[in-house]
């Protein structure tokens, strides 16, 4: 059975989705069969960074609206995609949609419900299938009082295993206290830590293209360390 983890942060911009798609791609070199939902209705980007936009005909939404069959909604490939619907309905309550989600949990490792920015009832919607959370936060005030907000809320939720990520860190502008450093995030949010992401210029260039980052990039590198933890391996939080 799968373990279903959300990914959610308060604000945008913190890189949700590219973190989704790397860690997701360094689970599936590992071996593990691995599902990404788009939760992000209206603002659908995985299929995207994926590189499978044209295969994207019906989404999760029409899947629950019995639209279309399970395999038409399921777009197949070393990582599974559903795409986020286009339009909320209501039908879309989190118990329909967390019955949905977790029909698919014999079939795969590990699910990642890239949840959307806020915490609104998209947000709520991805929380009400998750086993676990990871939260992402930039090293910056705003981010990480936004990311705080969000941990509040999964608690709130009944979500207690909560993990923090640290996503575009750079050392130079920690430095110089521009920039919070690793200790600060971690205390400001109150967020055990898995991994750091240093910024890497590839994810933005791959996010255009929906090509993939180089084997050696230092997000390559962050995301397979990251993995490597999410599986119970004992490896280090940074690259030494």
């Amino acid at each position: 059975m799968a373990e279903i983890i959300v990914v959610a942060s308060g604000k945008g911009g913190s890189g949700k989705s590219s973190f989704v798609t790397g860690v997701s791609r360094a689970l599936a070199s590992q071996g593990k069969r691995v599902l990404a939902i788009d939760c992000d209705i209206g603002l659908r980007s995985l299929d995207l960074l994926f590189g499978v936009t044209e295969n994207v005909v019906f989404d999760w939404g029409d899947l629950l609206l019995d639209r279309c069959e399970r395999e038409q909604a399921l777009i197949k490939g070393d990582i599974d995609l559903l795409a986020a619907p286009r339009n909320f309905y209501s039908e879309f309550t989190p118990e329909a949609v967390a019955k949905l989600f977790k029909s698919f949990s014999k079939d795969y490792d590990y699910i990642f419900l890239d949840g959307p920015a806020g915490i609104d009832r998209g947000f709520q919607l991805a929380a009400a299938a998750a086993d676990k959370a990871i939260v992402l936060s930039t090293p910056d005030s705003v981010c990480v009082r936004s990311c705080s907000r969000a941990f509040d809320e999964l608690r709130r939720l009944k979500i207690e295993d909560v993990r923090l990520v640290i996503n575009m860190f750079e050392v130079k502008p920690v430095c110089k206290h521009k920039l919070l450093n690793i200790d600060q995030c971690i205390d400001e949010t109150g967020v055990q830590l898995l991994g750091v992401v240093p910024r890497d210029i590839n994810v933005g260039y791959c996010s255009v293209t929906g090509t993939i980052p180089g084997e050696f990039s230092p997000s390559t590198l962050a995301f397979k360390r990251i993995a490597k933890r999410i599986t119970g391996k004992r490896v280090p939080l940074v690259c030494e």
